[in-house]
């Protein structure tokens, strides 16, 4: 008898231990549902315990990670999304998820890595991303993502990555970028952007990486820029700059890694391919800026 009643115990306490709000649960039932859950690589079984749900991490009883990378999910984000109150990390990325990202995402305060790239989404970045205040990465590379870059996301005072390359962004490059003071890595590759680089992106002291090939950035590119101080990966080809004065800033002395820029005429790049392939923090869009089983 005292046996049975520990293990009555054990089983309610263990209950109690990973159980996580209703809200929460139907959450990630919605998920699975729109995502097509059957189909993904590794499934989950809906009627087996919480913690052996592929990708779901638990704290203090509530979804904190969920991590379905390259798990071959379709269909669209649900808008019960944004009740994962206590969410750090949504990574999706390298999936078919298609559709306009859910303005419930934009409520989740806690999320410090948001990464959906190499997915299908369409639609816009909304004005409300600065309400991602923890946000510290920002991946949405090889998307559909139209409209403009909100000014609001200088306010993402955390944010070291922000990774839109292979998109159709458009408009201006924010001047509120410039207050980004922790942002290493700046991938904007391969947009609709156009007009003028804000001088004040060269007193992001942090900037390790800033992408900018193919858009329509025009006028004199900021010779301050190839001065940063730990900035090793520069690449601003297949733009609209003043040609001549691309020339003779090529002549810059720099530490950069790689420097990539074309006119009529040349091309010339600065490269240490060995560098650019063995350290993850100096991969372009071009290599690769998406490391397998990252968080």
């Amino acid at each position: 008898m005292k046996t049975k009643l520990f293990v009555l115990f054990l089983f309610s306490f263990w209950s109690v231990v990973f159980a996580i709000p209703k809200a929460e649960k139907n959450a990630l039932i919605d998920l699975f549902n729109t995502t097509n859950g059957e189909q993904w690589a590794k499934s989950w079984d809906l009627s087996a315990p919480l913690s052996s749900w592929e990708g779901v991490i638990v704290e203090d009883n509530h979804v904190v990670s969920i991590t379905l990378f390259n798990n071959n999910l379709s269909g669209k984000l649900p808008s019960s999304i944004g009740d994962f109150k206590k969410l750090r990390v949504l990574n999706l990325a390298f999936n078919a998820i298609n559709g306009e990202l859910p303005d419930a995402l934009f409520t989740l305060q806690n999320l410090t890595t948001l990464r959906l790239g190499k997915n299908q989404l369409n639609g816009s970045i909304s004005n409300e991303v600065n309400k991602l205040e923890k946000l510290v990465v920002l991946d949405l590379f090889n998307n559909d993502i139209s409209g403009e870059l909100p000014s609001s996301i200088g306010d993402l005072k955390d944010l070291e990555t922000i990774s839109l390359s292979y998109n159709a962004i458009k408009g201006l490059l924010p001047e509120s970028l410039g207050k980004l003071n922790k942002l290493e890595r700046l991938e904007i590759a391969y947009n609709k952007f156009e007009g003028q680089i804000p001088e004040i992106i060269s007193e992001i002291k942090s900037l390790k990486s800033f992408v900018i090939a193919g858009n329509s950035f025009s006028k004199k590119f900021p010779i301050n820029i190839l001065k940063m101080p730990n900035l090793s990966v520069l690449q601003i080809q297949e733009n609209n700059f003043d040609k001549k004065y691309l020339d003779m800033i090529a002549l810059t002395q720099s530490n950069l890694t790689l420097f990539d820029f074309n006119t009529d005429a040349k091309h010339f790049i600065k490269i240490n391919l060995k560098d650019i392939y063995l350290n993850s923090e100096t991969r372009t869009a071009e290599t690769k800026f998406e490391d397998d089983e990252v968080n």
